[in-house]
């Protein structure tokens, strides 16, 4: 099986030779520091471990130009509107009509959202005191500007779904806080997932099966909400390790949320016996009961070991021959 059939088939809860070995990415002052622990220069990562492929599209939906000053009343929308123009071809990501045929083998993966605060703006405090006082103060206003935003995505995501076929749709969605999301599940489900209602009705008109929301943080409380408006894979990223553990998230939400991730990725710090028991205590279970990809939460830091990397791939693909 390729990466792409490994993927649907692991999404399906359908038989596979084996689960994704998916990997975010090595930074490069990551690999410097494993240079001088052994890892031979010029080496080629993708020799050395197993790593399926996975390409992920992401469509701009920033203002252009990038405002002064973010509106903050209604009448400043109309203005606005015009940063958000569908028709720029910068907008798209680079070579996406090709990945049909040239990533035939990978699982393709479109990113259709980034999410409340970066779509209201927030880029210092005072923003974000404005995207937090705007719900109570002016619920129009936030209405309107997230309905713009998520227009400009639904028309992009149209656009790409109408000529490539992908595995999945990815919300990316950091709300959370270590103590939970900032906003409410109410204010949530009003404002956010009521604005993203454009876009997943065009990804359900070409029938794309998996529906990702990437969360961060400790997002435990919202995903009811993200069961409701439709999502069905959870990918829960540097994770308040007790709110987020995928053992009792399977057992309150069973089989109809797919789970990616779930690996607290500071056990990778603190050697070979805390990757092991971090490891075999969330994982079997987690791959017996299926829709499961095991994935470390972050992507690793500069103070995990060359040889503890290793030693948590090899006991990955130990579990999960």
């Amino acid at each position: 099986m390729n990466s792409r059939n490994r993927f649907r088939a692991i999404m399906a809860y359908e038989p596979s030779d084996r689960v994704p070995y998916f990997e975010e990415g090595i930074r490069q002052e990551v690999i410097d520091a494993w240079q001088t622990q052994g890892l031979a220069p010029g080496a080629d990562l993708e020799q050395l471990f197993h790593n399926d492929h996975r390409e992920e599209l992401q469509l701009n939906l920033d203002p252009r130009p990038w405002p002064r000053r973010w509106p903050v009343r209604v009448s400043e929308l109309g203005r606005f509107r015009k940063r958000l123009d569908p028709g720029d071809a910068r907008r798209l990501p680079q070579g996406w009509q090709a990945m049909g045929s040239a990533a035939a083998d990978q699982a393709l993966m479109l990113q259709v959202q980034h999410g409340y605060f970066l779509s209201m703006g927030v880029n210092d405090w005072d923003r974000f005191y404005d995207s937090i006082r705007l719900i109570k103060d002016d619920p129009a206003f936030v209405h309107g500007l997230l309905d713009q935003v998520a227009q400009l995505s639904a028309l992009l995501t149209e656009q790409v779904l109408s000529e490539l076929e992908v595995d999945a749709v990815l919300f990316s969605e950091p709300i959370g806080g270590m103590n939970g999301p900032i906003i409410s599940p109410r204010a949530y489900e009003e404002f956010v997932m009521r604005s993203y209602q454009p876009i997943l009705e065009a990804v359900r008109r070409h029938n794309v099966q998996t529906l990702i929301l990437r969360t961060y943080a400790n997002a435990r409380v919202l995903i009811p909400s993200f069961l409701k408006a439709g999502f069905n894979c959870l990918w829960a990223c540097e994770c308040e390790t007790g709110a987020m553990d995928y053992r009792s998230i399977r057992q309150e939400f069973g089989r109809d949320l797919r789970l990616i991730g779930g690996i607290d990725l500071d056990a990778l710090r603190f050697g070979r016996e805390s990757i092991r028991g971090e490891v075999m205590e969330k994982a079997p279970p987690l791959l017996e009961s299926g829709g499961y990809i095991p994935l470390a939460d972050g992507r690793v830091r500069v103070d995990v070991p060359f040889d503890d990397y290793v030693y948590y791939r090899e006991l990955l693909e130990q579990i999960t021959r």
